[in-house]
């Protein structure tokens, strides 16, 4: 019998930076979460009226560090921006293999990173690092 859910290994997150892509071996771990602004009305003659406003999107992933290429990133990002004055942005593609044989595409765009944990480094331990990132807007492709 076949999973009628999704159980973490069917998600795949493929970074491209300037048009770019990012090799990240060994993504182990992704979430995002929809940012939204309250809006709310509280007529003197009504009840209150209260909806959000879609404010982009906010997530992070975690890897396990196969190789420099994410803190060469990190270090390029900075470098453009003490140098030149450049702020670049990215896209984060996650995809979700459906229960019913299906794939589902997400687009997150005008993404910017935080490398919020370059990793610990420790004898016998794989050096885990995680990615905070803030999207834009999220589209299903």
């Amino acid at each position: 019998m076949a999973n009628p859910y999704s159980i973490g290994r069917d998600c795949q997150v493929v970074l491209l930076w300037n048009g770019v892509r990012l090799d990240l071996r060994d993504v182990t771990g992704f979430q995002a979460a929809q940012e939204v602004r309250q809006q709310r009305s509280d007529p003197l003659n009504s009840v209150p009226i209260e909806f959000n406003t879609p404010a982009g999107w906010r997530g992070q992933f975690h890897v396990d560090r196969g190789s420099s290429a994410l803190d060469d990133l990190i270090s390029a990002i900075e470098a453009a921006f003490w140098n030149a004055g450049v702020i670049g942005s990215g896209t984060v593609y996650q995809y979700v293999s459906e229960a019913d044989g299906s794939t589902s595409t997400y687009e997150f765009i005008g993404v910017s990173l935080t490398l919020t944990s370059a990793g610990i480094y420790q004898a016998e331990h794989i050096v885990k690092q995680t990615i905070g990132f803030y999207a834009s807007q999220r589209n299903r492709l």
